[in-house]
C-alpha cells in the first residue's frame, strides 16, 4: 500500500478506508491532503481487493477545512500558478466522485469547507449524531471551488443550497439529515459499524452494475434524458455479459421465494 503524508489507506474483507490523518490539526486540509485526496482515490480505484470504499476522519473530526496556513502560502503563489494548482486539485478529487466503485462518507465530527466538499464527492453520506456542516467560504471573501458550489445544488437543491453558501452557517447531523445533505444520523459510536454494515450490504451485489449504474445516475445530473437512456443501454449491454449475472440473478430469486 502507498505511503501518503496526510491519508491512511486501509483494506480488509473488500473494503477500502481513505483515512484523513492530521487528527492535531482536526484534519484540517494543507496542500499535501490537497493533492493527496485524488491520489487517494486513485489508489483505491486500482485495488481490484477493494469492492466499496469509506472515507472517513482521524480523531475527532472528519475535516475542520481548509488549514490556514496553506491558505496564506497560496495566497502569495502567482495567479497563473494558482490556478494551475486549483485546477489539479479539482480533477484528483472529481476522481474520487467518479471512481467506478461506491463511496461511502462516514462524518465523524466537524465537516467544514473543504472538509463538506470532500464529503460532497461522495455517493452516500452517514453522520455521527455530534457531526456538524458548513460551507462558509464567503465568510472570509472566498467561494467553494472545490465543487462545493456545484454538487451541493445536486444533493439538497437550487434554494438550500444558496443558504448555506450565502450565509456560510454551520447546520447540525439532524439538519443535515432533514435537507437530505446525509442519508442517515447515528450515534457517534455506532458510525463506522453503520458505514460497514451499508459497504458490506452494497459489496453483496453485482460490482459491475453497481459501478456503471453509479456513472449513469451522476450522468443524470448533466445530460438530457434521451443521452442518458442511450447510456443506460449500453451500460446494461456490459452487466448482461458479465460471469457473475445469472448467478445473482439465481441468488436474487431464491431469496425472493424465502421471503414469502
Amino acid at each position: 500500500m502507498a505511503e501518503l503524508k496526510t491519508i491512511k489507506i486501509e483494506k480488509e474483507d473488500g473494503i477500502g478506508k481513505i483515512i484523513l490523518n492530521r487528527p492535531e490539526k482536526r484534519n484540517a486540509i494543507n496542500v499535501d491532503m490537497f493533492v493527496e485526496i485524488g491520489e487517494a482515490a486513485g489508489i483505491v480505484s486500482d485495488d481490484p481487493e477493494i469492492k466499496v470504499v469509506i472515507v472517513t476522519g482521524a480523531g475527532t473530526a472528519f475535516s475542520a477545512g481548509i488549514d490556514f496556513n496553506a491558505a496564506l502560502n497560496l495566497g502569495g503563489s502567482t495567479s497563473q500558478d494558482f490556478r494551475k494548482f486549483g485546477r489539479r486539485i479539482q480533477i484528483g478529487w472529481s476522481l474520487l466522485e467518479n471512481i467506478e466503485k461506491p463511496v461511502i462518507a462516514a462524518i465523524n465530527g466537524p465537516a467544514i469547507g473543504g472538509g463538506l466538499e470532500i464529503a460532497l464527492c461522495c455517493d452516500i453520506r452517514i453522520a455521527a449524531e455530534n457531526a456538524i456542516m458548513g460551507i462558509p467560504e464567503v465568510c472570509v471573501g472566498l467561494v467553494p471551488d472545490l465543487g462545493g458550489a456545484q454538487r451541493l445544488p445536486r444533493v439538497i437543491g437550487l434554494g438550500r443550497a444558496k443558504e448555506l453558501i450565502f450565509t456560510g452557517k454551520t447546520i447540525d447531523a439532524v439538519e443535515a439529515e432533514r435537507i437530505g445533505l446525509v442519508n442517515k444520523v447515528v450515534p457517534a459510536e455506532k458510525l463506522m459499524e453503520a458505514a460497514i454494515e451499508m459497504a458490506n450490504e452494497i459489496k453483496d451485489n453485482g460490482l459491475v452494475a453497481v459501478g456503471l449504474a453509479k456513472k449513469i445516475a451522476n450522468k443524470s445530473m448533466e445530460l438530457d434524458m434521451d443521452t442518458v437512456l442511450e447510456y443506460s443501454i449500453l451500460a446494461q449491454d456490459i452487466c448482461i455479459r458479465t460471469e457473475d449475472m445469472g448467478t445473482l440473478f439465481k441468488r436474487y430469486m431464491e431469496k425472493k421465494s424465502k421471503k414469502k
